[in-house]
């Protein structure tokens, strides 16, 4: 990770994350314990969550854009919520090859995990949006939620819960802007730090079974996969062309739209591996349906292609390899608790 090279080297849904979920957010105006951990702060070897100076985080802001982020009146059509993307049985993706945002409107690409997305220096696939807060409007205002949102926030007024909380938290009405840095606020608690491997990593030696210990050190070793799945977060945040959608007659040109560089043709963000095991199907265009295919694949050195990046190459797994590298990836299962959807507003 660009920000967090060296000890890093080995946050639209947070409520779902139980490392978090135990410690449920108060009410704006309860009194908050001066021994309490905030939700947005993270466990050793976690680095802390970056939080941009014009948007500091507060408890009472975190909770008015949990309430957002589940709200479906911010859409377009009134259909879609944040989370309606970010689900929790689909490792907070919508388990759709390609998503679907407002008014049936096709996305084009995959829905992106949201766990530990407050550490991304920049969001989407191709990395288009330099911010949570630039992500926030961007997907508020295209196909995803469809909006106009000076027409939302007009409507929304007259709720007197959200005016009353948008007064407390930033001593003003509602305004697009300000949706969208309580959205971030709250994306920023978006904290997967509790797998099987992160208890392991802890001292918990009876966390991972055999074949777990095995994957893991095919993983750092032989796999080569900690070339770009590095550190906690099991993502390096760059762009890489592993040859998916390139056959294609128009393939899609990833981080070569934002860029302009040829190097990056075809080139996609490296995903976080947390979660892995449940946000089939895999790659920026769903292209695959399994997690035992789509490590395959990429155990065998991606798709050739002219712009193919040369990091990746057959590693030679065989097949009892490959099954123990899929048993490592399970252990980073991200809790998630259903029961936290009980916070959405009503």
């Amino acid at each position: 990770m660009r920000r967090t090279r060296g000890s890093m080297l080995l946050l639209c849904l947070g409520v779902l994350g139980t490392s978090w979920i135990a410690r449920n957010l108060p009410a704006a105006d309860a009194p908050k314990a001066s021994a309490a951990r905030a939700v947005w702060e993270v466990p050793e070897p976690f680095e802390p969550v970056p939080v941009p100076e014009s948007n500091p985080m507060t408890q009472a802001k975190v909770e008015l854009g949990r309430r957002l982020y589940f709200d479906v009146r911010l859409s377009g059509d009134g259909k879609l919520s944040c989370y309606s993307c970010h689900v929790c049985e689909s490792g907070l993706t919508d388990g759709r090859p390609t998503a679907i945002g407002a008014f049936g409107k096709s996305i084009g690409r995959a829905a992106p995990t949201m766990w530990n997305v407050g550490y991304h220096d920049s969001l989407y696939w191709d990395g288009r949006s330099a911010s949570l807060e630039a992500q926030a409007l961007a997907a508020w205002k295209g196909g995803n939620m469809g909006a106009k949102p000076d027409s939302i926030v007009a409507a929304l007024q007259g709720d007197p819960n959200y005016a009353a909380a948008f007064q407390a938290v930033f001593g003003a009405a509602m305004t697009p802007a300000n949706v969208t840095q309580a959205l971030a606020a709250y994306m920023r608690t978006i904290l997967c730090t509790d797998t099987a491997y992160d208890r392991y990593e802890r001292g918990d030696k009876k966390a991972l079974n055999a074949a777990q210990l095995r994957g893991w050190e095919l993983f750092r070793g032989k796999a080569a996969c900690a070339t770009c799945h590095v550190g906690t977060l099991f993502t390096d945040l760059r762009y890489h062309n592993a040859g998916i959608g390139m056959q294609a007659a128009n393939p899609d040109p990833g981080r070569f739209k934002v860029t302009q560089r040829s190097s990056d043709m075809g080139a996609f963000k490296t995903p976080t591996l947390r979660d892995i095991g449940r946000s089939a199907p895999y790659f920026h265009d769903g292209s695959v349906a399994t997690l035992e295919e789509a490590v395959r694949l990429m155990a065998s050195g991606g798709i050739a292609n002219p712009h193919k990046d040369p990091q990746l190459v057959d590693s030679k797994l065989n097949a009892a390899e490959l099954k123990d590298l899929v048993a490592f990836l399970r252990a980073l299962d991200c809790p998630c608790d259903p029961r936290a959807l009980s916070l959405a507003p009503r």
